[in-house]
């Protein structure tokens, strides 16, 4: 590597572009996809556990990986597919299917193909213990889940890596890294942004009122 290519890649501008690309991003996804109090609340479940699946990575990945399947990404997903309004957004004026067209990351569709390979791979992994030479072949139940853990990781691996890759496509190199480093910090943003989200819940508030996003002092918060 150049001197002259160190110094591109440090500049200081090229570093506040992808933290102004990054701040976009999550402000997007907040003000787009966190509209129900019962979503926001599950995304909290399911960011204390992806931290704690982090921690459990320096312990094993396969255990890191049930968990983070298991229950982050399931009440994740389910607060998105079962409690997210569908109808026009009108604190965005916007409809579903626009958000669904424009939206950087995984939408509904490319979430029903991940999940639709999550809930596969067990079965694959029953009829093929050694997942055809890949794995050490399983022989209890205990090296069963393990394996599945294992396959769950790498296939959390893969969806992150190919989607990174269709953006750089697509899009461009910056927004892909920007969403990269969005989805494997979002489970700390979504505990300062939604900690709050089961105590108005049990109050009583199932839709955020969002007037923080018609708020312009609000923007990228």
């Amino acid at each position: 590597m150049t001197e002259d290519s160190e110094v591109i890649l440090f500049d200081g501008n090229h570093v506040k572009e992808f933290f102004e690309s990054l701040a976009v991003l999550r402000w997007d996804d907040h003000r787009y996809y966190h509209h129900c109090r019962i979503n926001q609340s599950l995304h909290l479940l399911s960011a204390l556990c992806f931290v704690t699946a982090y921690a459990l990575l320096f312990v094993d990945p396969a255990y890191a990986a049930l968990l983070a399947w298991g229950v982050s990404m399931t009440s994740r997903q389910a607060g998105h597919f079962f409690f997210e309004p569908k109808g026009y957004d009108e604190v965005n004026q916007a409809t579903h299917e626009h958000k669904e067209e424009i939206k950087v990351g995984y939408n509904l569709m490319r979430k029903v193909v991940l999940m639709g390979l999550w809930a596969a791979s067990p079965l694959v992994v029953w009829f093929v213990p050694d997942l055809f030479g890949a794995l050490p072949a399983w022989t209890t139940m205990s090296e069963f889940w393990h394996s599945v853990g294992l396959v769950w990781f790498a296939i959390g691996v893969g969806g992150l890596l190919f989607r990174v890759a269709q953006l750089v496509v697509i899009r461009d190199a910056k927004t892909a890294i920007a969403w990269a480093f969005k989805i494997i910090t979002d489970p700390f943003h979504d505990i300062k942004m939604y900690h709050t989200a089961p105590l108005f819940l049990l109050r009583g508030q199932r839709i955020d009122p969002m007037d923080h996003v018609t708020d312009p002092s609000s923007r990228h918060a």
